[in-house]
């Protein structure tokens, strides 16, 4: 049961438009920009592989990377709850897209690779399990129907 609802407003702004608009799959650029009031635009493309702006953020990237900071932000959460205290989190996601030979695609997994350092590598067995319960809250992940893995790796921070 749903307690209350929050919204997100996002604009995305196509910027390619090289003259002659979409008049041959070659004529456009992939670049737009991703605009929330108030903040500064993301200058996005589509990947490489598909004629985008290898310099710019693509969908695929923003995916991953949105699973990565949901996870990282619950998972603090949960530590901070449990009195385990992290002093520093990186994390080098990893997403796996299977594209068909119709150009169609989707996502077949994510694995988050985060490198935390705690104070107490006593608390490291409490720390690593609560990556299933950030995922079991992530909004990001909940929202995927592909895995989200985690391989974790500690040191004493």
């Amino acid at each position: 049961m749903m307690a209350h609802q929050h919204f997100y407003k996002v604009g995305v702004k196509w910027t390619g438009n090289l003259g002659t608009g979409t008049s041959d799959y070659k004529a456009y650029s992939r670049n737009h920009l991703i605009q929330v009031e108030g903040k500064v635009p993301v200058e996005s493309s589509s990947d490489p592989l598909f004629r985008g702006d290898p310099n710019r953020y693509n969908p695929e990237e923003m995916l991953v990377a949105s699973l990565s900071s949901c996870h990282m932000l619950w998972y603090l959460h949960f530590c901070a709850d449990a009195g385990i205290i992290v002093t520093s989190y990186q994390d080098n996601a990893e997403g796996i897209m299977a594209v068909e030979t119709s150009g169609a695609g989707q996502f077949t997994e994510v694995t988050l690779r985060p490198r935390i350092s705690l104070t107490n590598m006593q608390m490291m067995d409490q720390a690593n399990a609560l990556h299933e319960k950030a995922n079991a809250y992530c909004f990001i992940a909940r929202s995927c129907n592909f895995p989200v893995k985690h391989e974790p790796v500690y040191s004493i921070g």
